[in-house]
């Protein structure tokens, strides 16, 4: 605990001293069994095998380290004195990791070792460990990494590089001046693990901390908002809110904090920061968040500030769609536990699936294809980063409420005999024959071969028609999906030929089954079939290894396309609105209050921001 000198944690003086009242206590036992139920925690032996696999890497490492020495041409006695430490960040550092969760794994090095040395020494040494499977390092990625599994444990490593001589058993991350003449990718790395430091410095008792954590996490991943990419919020700013809350109710067990955290996140007055501490200065010519001085920390909705320095805003890829959205969770989450704790409603309900795919009546569909599994990894993913672009685009476009981005993709590998079916899966018509056949069917067929598809959904709530409004209006949104098709083009590895992009709409009678959990699916309702029904338009059909067709498939709701195309035959997207439309289950609730005697005011006021 690191108390300030107005003896509490936090920026703010605590709302509440009090110890949980009895009823908090027994909910709390009900949720940490409800939280075993749902196999959040895992088994006396994995958690063995991690604490052996860590072992056997920090050996690793400091062998890596020798081995790049001695080519450096030290003496024996330097290299092994040239150390090497491996530091764990991410929910394993924080005590909230899970059955199969991997580990995030800093590896700290010596000046005279290089990137190039993780990715040409350490990766070979890696794939030769013994139960070492699926070695692969991505070098160019933002935070350059090489992702393993070794007996059965997933392990990311990330590299660091100090400017000292050597790194001993006992450094620790703590001190500012180690950033000092360091890359800015090595302080992104080391970052990770200062912040997850300084969270469990910051927070009154460890243990209501992870556990209150622990049911948060499961709670956002289940209602399919936990994606930091998506624009909703990653692992490090949940555990700073809860965090935070923690501070706010410094004696108070896991219950009451999980109750506490829904009602505070509901009324927080964003963009109000949500800090731990302070924000200091540093040794280090870099930014530090400050929306007085900068304009893009200005933009930032729900700004949640990282308390190691160089403090950083947590969650800048929020969009008005997605803060919305966390916004009516936090809602729900609320009256949910308000009726947990009166005893009228059990935990599971909180953890209860999101209905996305139910929820609207239309989607934008997004498919990134290509014929080859490693460069398929690399354009889904470049195209998933650029999703949030097209949601902000979308944002502007009038009679839409939000746009709803899923927080994953759905991967697919399809095997086609022809072009014609090539060109149909890069489109997401997979029929039942191309979804029924495998490998082995197209096996020395000329002209046959996979096509990996990576397919990302975006939900559309449209606004209520205005009343006595006549007739269907009209949805224009091909500006938003052809500047998106443009931007994820501009990637410098986009090569035509071999990758292809399609953004298109579709009704939600129209999902594919693969969205769906067995058994999940609603009754699909008898249709009158038109010529072309089943199919949806696509507002940019860009297939790998085809030419551009200019005819239009049509859609499953009567859709009308302009027949003047933007560039590269990318049909503007008008899409009808027939009926009024709202996101089905927003509830009308009272909004979620405080116990009589606690003041929210406390930690949102403008004494918070100081």
């Amino acid at each position: 605990m690191a108390e300030n000198q107005n003896g509490y944690l936090g920026v703010t003086p605590p709302i509440s001293i009090l110890e949980s009242s009895p009823r908090e206590k027994e909910v709390t036992v009900t949720l940490m069994e409800e939280l075993r139920r749902q196999n959040t925690f895992e088994s006396e032996e994995e958690a063995k095998t991690r604490e052996i696999v860590l072992g056997r890497v920090a050996a690793l490492v400091k062998k890596f380290v020798k081995k790049v020495s001695l080519d450096r041409g030290l003496s024996e006695a330097a290299a092994n004195t040239a150390g090497g430490k491996i530091f764990t960040f991410g929910s394993y550092r924080l005590g909230v990791h899970g059955p199969g969760s991997d580990i995030d794994t800093l590896c700290v090095v010596p000046k005279h070792v290089s990137r190039e040395d993780f990715f040409d020494y350490f990766e070979p040494m890696l794939k030769e460990m013994e139960g070492a499977t699926e070695v692969s390092g991505v070098p160019e990625a933002f935070v350059p990494i090489i992702k393993a599994e070794i007996s059965g444990i997933p392990l990311d490593f990330l590299m660091a590089r100090l400017a000292l001589s050597s790194v001993p058993d006992v450094l620790s991350l703590k001190d500012d001046n180690l950033l000092r003449n360091l890359d800015e990718r090595c302080v992104r790395s080391l970052n990770g693990s200062r912040v997850i430091d300084e969270i469990l410095r910051l927070v009154p008792n460890v243990q209501v901390f992870r556990d209150a954590l622990r049911c948060i996490k499961l709670w956002a991943q289940r209602r399919a908002i936990y994606s930091n990419v998506n624009g909703f919020l990653g692992g490090v700013a949940w555990a700073l809110l809860v965090a935070r809350i923690c501070q706010l109710y410094p004696n108070a067990i896991a219950g009451a904090i999980v109750s506490r955290f829904f009602i505070i996140m509901y009324q927080w007055s964003w963009p109000q920061p949500v800090l731990l501490k302070q924000i200091e200065e540093g040794p280090l010519q870099v930014r530090v968040w400050n929306p007085k001085l900068y304009p893009a920390d200005r933009a930032h909705r729900m700004p949640i500030i990282t308390p190691a320095y160089p403090a950083m805003c947590s969650t800048h890829n929020v969009t008005a769609s997605t803060q919305m959205i966390i916004t009516e969770e936090f809602k729900r989450g609320a009256e949910i536990v308000d009726r947990v704790i009166v005893g009228t409603a059990e935990w599971s309900e909180l953890f209860a699936k999101h209905d996305f795919f139910h929820k609207y009546r239309y989607y934008l569909q997004v498919i990134a294809s290509t014929g080859n599994a490693d460069l398929q990894t690399k354009w889904g993913g470049t195209v998933e980063s650029r999703l949030r672009q097209l949601v902000m685009k979308l944002e502007y476009v009038d009679s839409l409420i939000l746009a709803h981005p899923f927080i994953k993709g759905f991967d697919q590998v399809s095997y086609c005999l022809s072009e014609d079916e090539v060109r149909a899966v890069a489109q997401g018509e997979i029929s039942d024959a191309i979804a029924n056949r495998k490998k082995e069917d197209i096996e020395g067929k000329e002209g046959a071969g996979p096509v990996y598809s990576s397919t990302f959904y975006i939900g559309l709530a449209i606004e209520p028609k205005p009343a006595g409004a006549v007739g269907p209006r009209r949805l224009d949104i091909s500006y938003p999906t052809t500047e998106f098709t443009k931007l994820v083009k501009m990637w410098e590895k986009f090569d035509e030929s071999t990758m292809g992009i399609v953004v298109r709409h579709i009704k939600n009678s129209g999902l594919p089954d693969n969205v769906f959990d067995p058994g999940e699916r609603p009754a699909k309702l008898v249709q009158k079939r038109v010529k072309g029904a089943g199919k949806s338009s696509n507002t940019s059909p860009d297939m790998p290894n085809k030419r551009q067709r200019s005819s239009q498939s049509t859609s499953d709701m009567p859709l009308r396309l302009s027949s003047e195309n933007g560039s590269n035959g990318i049909a503007p997207s008008l899409l009808p609105v027939t009926e009024s439309f709202a996101p089905k289950d927003r509830m009308e609730l009272r909004s979620p209050q405080l116990p009589f005697g606690e003041n929210v005011a406390v930690a949102t006021g403008p004494v918070a921001a100081q």
